[in-house]
């Protein structure tokens, strides 16, 4: 029995000649093993926006302990985001090869390991590596985490499930810059501050033990038996359901290689991606991580104040943020959040010069869109690729966005130590600028279609 949808009504001519797949429907239950792969995934965006939230938070501290340059301050400051680039790259496509459950446990061994292990990294060196090394493993969970809950949670709660992860990824991402601000940081502090980063790790780790391998990827790799007996044990299908994807599994693709994403009607998805996703997260990690200089730099008065109210915007907008990516649609969603962005940024280096409160206003206003139009980054790449291609390319989009971000925190201290703050919210509202264009020309709508674990691609 096919798997249909609106969606599958709404596809291309050349997508209506491919047999449906076996996956997610809209009808299938909520079970206790949903809300469990969705915790630990949540846990997991939480660990990743602490991690990479705490360094903001310490390294005023760390520069005076360790000496710090400017390139090496830079270089700490993106760290985890080079790793994040290495790993999802490369642990992307090996999710596609060898499964996911694997890399969804064995991750965050590393991450715990290697975050515990900066309490004594005492030189800028050793505390690289060990975040390029939580870097890495974060980078696996980016590519692996939205895949596999998106492969596992109904079809009709994928939006608000996938695009919770970022309020999750904020919620940790807040909580570090608060412990940061309130907490005395020194040369011992700020250790303490980054080895707390593996009490969530190790719980995230605890709660995957015994969470089976993704039952679309097990038919696609032609396991059937295998993906009928878990989703009748976890997900709750019946006994018809199961059959009909066990045989439905013998119409699946073989597996797909690295370079079709790039392959023609994918290539346009796979490159709408990246510069939609770049475009967005550049400026986000370059703002936050050094918000405490860009408020110094602007001569905002009452920054440790400031900064506390720009964290909350972060979380509301991040919560409120998850109505509309479900309602309104990816496109007009991604398109509208973009322009706005690019507005406040553009009237931050207008305004450069002005009093703290002309600045704060789109400053607050930029903090709030961005959080919330954050959620379409766990939400879009899961459902631009095809269930053979999913590990595969959204690790390609978040490997390539955190080169973007990587050179983002790289770049931001050395153009507002040379060229001020004013110039330096022009370059970013421009990079912006380019999203909101890629967006107009690009962007598809993907709301009411199911992943393409449904729908053979």
């Amino acid at each position: 029995m096919a798997v249909h949808t609106e969606a599958a009504d709404a596809r291309t001519a050349g997508d209506r000649d491919a047999p449906p797949v076996p996956g997610t429907t809209s009808k299938e239950p909520l079970t206790g093993f949903h809300i469990r792969v969705t915790a630990t995934t949540f846990g997991a965006n939480f660990s990743d926006g602490y991690a990479l939230g705490v360094i903001g938070a310490v390294l005023p501290a760390l520069g005076t302990d360790m000496h710090l340059s400017g390139v090496w301050q830079g270089l700490l400051g993106a760290s985890a985001l080079i790793g994040l680039f290495f790993g999802s790259i490369l642990l992307g496509r090996v999710a596609d090869v060898i499964g996911r459950q694997k890399l969804y446990l064995y991750n965050f061994v590393l991450i715990a390991v290697a975050s515990a292990a900066q309490f004594w990294a005492h030189s800028p060196l050793v505390l690289f590596l060990l975040r390029l090394a939580i870097g890495f493993g974060l980078g696996a969970d980016y590519a692996v985490g939205p895949t596999l809950l998106s492969e596992f949670v109904p079809s009709r709660l994928r939006g608000v499930l996938l695009g919770s992860l970022t309020v999750l990824w904020t919620v940790g991402y807040v909580l570090a810059n608060v412990l940061g601000t309130y907490i005395p940081i020194n040369g011992t502090s700020a250790y303490w501050l980054l080895a707390s980063g593996a009490v969530p790790a190790l719980l995230v780790l605890l709660l995957r033990i015994g969470i089976p391998e993704s039952p679309s990827w097990l038919a696609a790799r032609g396991r059937a038996a295998e993906a009928a007996q878990i989703r009748r044990t976890y997900l709750g299908q019946s006994e018809a359901t199961a059959a009909d994807a066990e045989a439905a599994a013998a119409k699946q693709p073989p597996a797909a290689r690295y370079r079709e994403l790039f392959a023609p009607g994918q290539a346009a998805k796979t490159w709408f991606g990246v510069i939609f996703y770049s475009a967005q997260v550049l400026p986000y990690f370059a703002i936050y991580t050094f918000m405490p200089q860009i408020l110094a730099t602007l001569q905002i008065s009452g920054a440790d104040t400031q900064n506390l109210v720009l964290n909350l915007a972060l979380l509301l907008g991040g919560v409120i943020g998850l109505w509309p990516v479900q309602r309104l649609g990816r496109r007009p969603f991604t398109i509208g959040t973009f322009t706005i962005l690019t507005l406040c940024l553009a009237a931050m280096a207008v305004l450069s010069g002005a009093s703290s409160g002309a600045l704060m206003v789109p400053f607050l206003i930029y903090t709030f869109v961005m959080a919330g139009a954050s959620t379409i980054t766990q939400v879009y790449p899961a459902e631009l690729f095809p269930t053979a291609l999913r590990g595969s390319g959204v690790g390609f989009l978040n490997g390539t966005s955190r080169v973007a971000s990587a050179i983002g925190t790289f770049v931001l201290p050395v153009s507002l130590s040379h060229f001020g703050a004013g110039w330096s919210m022009g370059w970013m509202a421009l990079v912006l600028l380019l999203g909101t264009v890629a967006s107009l020309a690009w962007a598809p709508e993907t709301r009411d279609t199911l992943t393409a674990e449904d729908l053979h691609h």
